[in-house]
């Protein structure tokens, strides 16, 4: 399947910045309709104007994906400014960098609700849309931490496996509203990710400049979204880690391990 994205109305949360802002510049590049989601409606009224002043056909609508409310908000006015929704990208995320034994219930509980109960609820209330939309999608944006558990990154991890799994038994209960589900698992990104994790007390030496661009990404998300790709790893590190992973999960285990106690000792 080739989807053209021309005319497609789309809902992009996290759309204010990083990832979300390159994708948003993407979908409409591509022709896509957008309402763009984030908390900071001044960063949306701005990306806005860039993409009108582009030709792009775009709304802002302030949203918390925490928020119940804000969802619904969310959907009902895309729904009715656009006469419709086909595609729904879930991108809104946030991080903690540091280890289990000194995290928090708090953190973890705000890390499962902004990145697993928010994209989940969301594409609920969306669904009653998409089922009636064109060559509807979910695209939900992922990390390669949904993929293989990483140190100090124990609810990010646990919260990116939670929401690749639901999308594992959406796409099999969604084909038959013929809508598809695309998986997106990003690597490494200098993406100004770290600007909203919840907190930073590890050790390891994290060269996210070194990593993709936020255009790369937005880049691979839309190829996704066209091709209709089930899964789409993106970067070298992630593919690298990954397939190794695959082949050889012990020895990837012991090397992590092995590393660990080099940051921290025994």
């Amino acid at each position: 399947m080739s989807r053209d994205l021309t005319g497609k109305r789309a809902i992009l949360t996290g759309a204010s910045g990083g990832i979300g802002r390159a994708t948003a510049e993407a979908l409409v590049k591509a022709g896509a309709r957008l309402a763009l989601a984030s908390r900071n409606a001044e960063a949306l009224n701005a990306l806005a104007d860039t993409l009108r002043a582009a030709g792009g056909d775009v709304l802002v609508v302030p949203t918390d994906v925490t928020n119940p409310a804000d969802r619904l908000r969310l959907v009902e006015t895309a729904a009715d400014r656009f006469g419709g929704l086909d595609v729904l990208v879930n991108n809104a995320g946030v991080g903690s960098w540091g280890h289990f034994s000194t995290s928090t219930p708090e953190i973890l509980r705000r890390v499962m609700e902004v990145n697993f109960f928010g994209p989940v609820e969301l594409t609920r209330v969306a669904m009653p849309h998409l089922t009636r939309g064109n060559e509807p999608a979910v695209v939900n944006v992922t990390s390669m931490c949904g993929r293989k558990g990483m140190p100090a990154w124990p609810e990010y991890s646990a919260s990116k496996f939670a929401l690749v799994g639901m999308a594992e038994a959406w796409r099999g209960e969604f084909a038959r509203f013929d809508v598809d589900v695309v998986t997106v698992v990003p690597g490494m990104t200098d993406s100004g990710f770290r600007e909203n994790w919840l907190r930073a007390e590890g050790k390891a030496d994290l060269k996210f400049e070194d990593g993709m661009t936020p255009a790369d990404v937005a880049a691979g998300i839309v190829a996704a979204l066209k091709s209709n790709r089930r899964e789409v790893v993106l970067g070298r590190e992630a593919k690298r880690l990954l397939r190794f992973n695959r082949f050889f999960p012990r020895l990837t285990n012991w090397l992590i391990a092995r590393k660990v106690r080099k940051l921290y000792g025994r």
